[in-house]
């Protein structure tokens, strides 16, 4: 049932649901700004535009931005390039009219490479939006596991050697399951405002629930 809720393959899925809402909340900041708009898309691939955001609003120019460079098939005006989000520097101050990050920012590393990453968004983009999970949500989302963030890191990688939990097969090779465990980095509300301070921080709600937590920083007023 749970990997069911949380399939982003499945249009009628919850996460799905969520993932079109939020990016209707990222197609309102292209208002101000004239086409083509120039966005960035820091971890993004032409799959996920093509099912979230089959109409935009108006032409764009996007980049898509990954440690490797990804097909574009199907999405026209569209460019895919390689490179590290902590260290954006084939890219000038204010490249970009928008930045745009779903589920990125909790896989660079410690919170510091999470501080590069989000200083980086700030210098070559004018506006952004960038998401991620709340760790403070029960349910852990890529290993769909209760409580795990919270669980200590020897027995999450014991675990993970052990057993396929949620989209992550089981790693029985003691040094990568480690790595992996620790290489996502759940953020809190606070290092979020942290992170992005001159940003509203909205939360996805689920039910009572902070399900996301989403860094929207508008087009600077002249």
């Amino acid at each position: 049932m749970i990997p069911g809720i949380a399939d982003n393959t499945n249009p009628d899925s919850l996460a799905s649901r969520l993932r079109r809402q939020r990016m209707q909340g990222f197609l309102d900041l292209l208002a101000p700004f004239p086409p083509p708009v120039r966005i960035l898309d820091v971890g993004g691939t032409a799959g996920f535009w093509l099912r979230n955001a089959p109409a935009l609003p108006k032409p764009v120019h996007l980049t898509l931005l990954n440690l490797d460079a990804v097909a574009t098939e199907g999405l026209p005006n569209t460019v895919a390039v390689a490179g590290d989000a902590r260290n954006l520097r084939q890219f000038a101050d204010g490249s970009f009219d928008l930045c745009f990050s779903n589920s990125v920012i909790e896989h660079v590393g410690t919170f510091a490479d999470q501080q590069a990453m989000a200083r980086e968004v700030q210098r070559v983009a004018r506006a952004f939006f960038i998401q991620t999970p709340n760790r403070w949500f029960p349910l852990e989302p890529h290993f769909l596991f209760p409580c795990w963030q919270f669980l200590p890191v020897p027995l999450r990688a014991a675990l993970h050697r052990r057993f396929r939990l949620g989209w992550m097969p089981a790693q029985p090779d003691p040094v990568r399951a480690r790595r992996e465990v620790e290489e996502i980095r759940l953020l809190t509300t606070a290092e979020m405002h942290q992170l992005f301070p001159t940003a509203e921080i909205r939360p996805e709600k689920i039910g009572s629930l902070t399900k996301s937590l989403m860094a929207i920083q508008p087009r600077p007023a002249r």
